[in-house]
């Protein structure tokens, strides 16, 4: 490979790439908890000790310690300030290794994901995106790197904004794109190893690719259905050493170097022209596989053929909900209750039975207002279905939420028969029960929406897997119609809208003239219906805690006078039964339902108020 540039190299056969930089650096003492990252800058010898043998062991391309050296990832260890510096140190170690082992081998900057996600299923835009990716990369090129490694991606929009990144900011540097599958051959968003070598291909990547996923087999057979998909892409593969495993405290992966030999064959015999290892991949590993490319080599013939891809068929879905039925056609009336703190269950379902008789349309189960703990949400809409039979709405927020637990949640409501969904952001655990609880989210709500109605609701998970009968969820979203910047929330609003809302239900409104503002702002009804809050008051020292201390509410002041006012008389509760209906009754016109949010649990004073419109039913406008 004397003087031979990184892409003149491929052509003389397949290359070598090293193994895990993770695996290698816990197994010398690194913490879990520790950025690896940083560890250029106070752990220098260490990284240069597991590049040496990498070396050492036969690879041809080792990569940088920067997998997770993006400004997302490093504020999470405090060192935001520093992507350059850290950067450009992994690039300095790696080509000092070179230099020292005396060997002619290439520099590979790895860039991995952000660790957060981008629009529409994150909250990143594609603009941060692009610009986060472009500072690392460009650190990286400054630093001397011979080629760009970008791996273990799972969303090919994120692989994609880093490719964009990375022709502005280094445009003369090779690029490897790899993104990881899962056992079913899909994406976590569900993109096939054909879209994705097709999308790679068209970008201008110099080799397309998988790496981490599982192990060889998995890995082997994902890019050969990627270089079956688009010939003209050259491939590489980095798998895993297999399925990990703890033992002991330890993580042990179970493939072999003897196996990785096996492997590098027929990866060189299939045409991959880098080949190299992942998680749980040492030196052994690499030694193991640059001994089988040295030995005679497989012959395509001897390869297993490509099973033929099957397109799953999905079923029919389930009829609609008496709410997807009722939306827009009559005015909906809806109370929120909350499940109860133990697993008794009776109260809450009485409630229900109560509220029914009031004239309530449906009631709404919150999942673990303000935070605090209490009865799983579907459990308790399950019983009120089952033993009122009555529809419910299932809060369902993302926050604390991974994506596996979102879609098992949510085929679990819906083997229950809870099938209509009011997606929200949820509130932050710091202010509940348990303030240390995760409080991380891997989809926003406009996304989860977009999964709901794109995905589940046409019979496969977000991975892209047939999950055979599709789901008949009917979606909601949340909707402030007196936020402060209107055109904001109307930007998200139609985000949301595009996802595939199917009804919106607001904050608390305590003055009719910010429905016809917001209304005259949007430039009419929007193409759904709305579901206005309502929220009684229960006296004047809830009036003012809502105007003075609940972000997102304001109280017009002849209210709170009224309030004073009854306060006085000793009559708070009535007055603010009052101000309710009369608010329910002046917006009535201009919206499609109500979602009465009782104070306190005073469910008897959400059948109060809604008196008002029984047995007063008009079609929707």
């Amino acid at each position: 490979m004397t003087n031979l540039s990184f892409v003149e190299a491929l052509e003389q056969g397949p290359l070598l790439c090293d193994g895990a930089m993770g695996t290698m650096l816990y197994s010398y003492g690194a913490s879990f908890e520790q950025c690896l990252d940083e560890l250029n800058l106070s752990r220098p010898e260490l990284v240069l000790r597991i590049h040496s043998e990498y070396l050492a062991a036969g690879a041809d391309v080792i990569e940088t310690n920067t997998f997770g050296a993006n400004r997302v990832k490093l504020e999470e260890h405090g060192l935001a300030d520093r992507v350059a510096e850290i950067n450009a140190a992994g690039a300095r170690l790696a080509r000092q290794a070179v230099a020292l082992s005396g060997r002619r081998a290439f520099v590979a900057g790895s860039v991995g994901p952000m660790g957060r996600g981008v629009a529409p299923f994150g909250p990143v835009s594609h603009e941060a995106a692009r610009a986060i990716f472009a500072e690392q990369i460009a650190a990286l090129a400054a630093g001397g790197v011979d080629l760009l490694l970008l791996e273990t991606f799972t969303d090919l929009t994120e692989i994609t904004l880093a490719i964009e990144a990375a022709h502005q900011a280094a445009p003369d540097l090779p690029i490897v794109a790899q993104m990881t599958f899962s056992e079913e051959r899909y994406t976590i968003a569900g993109h096939t190893p054909e879209e994705v070598a097709n999308a790679l291909c068209s970008l201008g990547v110099t080799l397309a690719g998988a790496n981490c996923s599982t192990g060889p087999a998995i890995v082997l057979r994902v890019v050969r259905r990627m270089q079956a998909a688009c010939p003209q892409v050259r491939v590489s593969a980095q798998p895993n050493a297999g399925f990990p495993t703890r033992q002991g405290g330890r993580v042990l992966y179970p493939s072999s170097p003897a196996y990785f030999a096996d492997f590098a064959r027929m990866a060189a015999a299939a045409g991959v022209r880098l080949i190299g290892g992942c998680c749980g991949t040492t030196p052994g590993h690499i030694a193991a596989m640059a001994a089988a490319l040295r030995s005679a080599p497989l012959s395509p013939d001897q390869l297993p053929p490509l099973p033929p891809v099957k397109q799953p068929q999905p079923g029919e879905p389930p009829p609609p909900t008496d709410l997807a039925l009722t939306l827009g056609k009559r005015f909906i009336v809806t109370v929120e209750l909350h499940p109860p703190r133990g697993a008794d269950a009776s109260d809450v379902v009485a409630s229900a039975q109560r509220l029914k008789q009031a004239g309530a349309t449906f009631v709404n189960v919150a999942d673990s207002p303000l935070a605090r703990m209490r009865m799983s949400p579907w459990a308790c809409a399950y019983l009120i279905q089952q033993q009122v039979g009555m529809e419910t709405i299932l809060h369902f927020p993302t926050r604390g939420r991974n994506l596996l637990r979102i879609q098992g949640d949510l085929l679990a409501a819906h083997a229950l028969g809870v099938r209509n969904l009011f997606v929200v952001m949820g509130d932050p655990p710091r202010i509940g029960d348990y303030p240390q609880a995760s409080d991380a989210q891997d989809v926003v709500p406009s996304g989860l929406i977009r999964l709901i109605t794109q995905n589940l609701n046409r019979g496969t998970d977000q991975a892209g897997n047939s999950i055979g009968q599709p789901t008949g969820f009917t979606v909601g979203c949340a909707l402030n119609m007196g936020a402060e910047d209107l055109d904001k929330e109307i930007e998200v609003l139609k985000k949301k809208l595009d996802a595939g809302a199917q009804f919106a239900l607001t904050q608390p409104v305590f003055d009719p003239a910010v429905v016809e503002r917001f209304l005259d702002r949007f430039g009419g009804r929007p193409p759904l219906p709305i579901l206005m809050g309502l929220m009684p008051l229960y006296g004047l020292r809830h009036a003012r805690f809502l105007h003075h201390e609940v972000p997102g509410i304001s109280i017009p002041e002849p209210l709170l006078a009224r309030m004073e006012a009854a306060e006085a008389l000793g009559r708070p509760r009535h007055e603010g039964i009052a101000i309710a209906q009369e608010i329910l009754l002046a917006a009535q016109p201009l919206v499609q339902g109500v979602y009465v949010m009782p104070p306190f649990r005073r469910y008897d004073i959400a059948a109060e108020v809604i008196s008002v419109v029984r047995n007063r039913e008009r079609p929707a406008l």
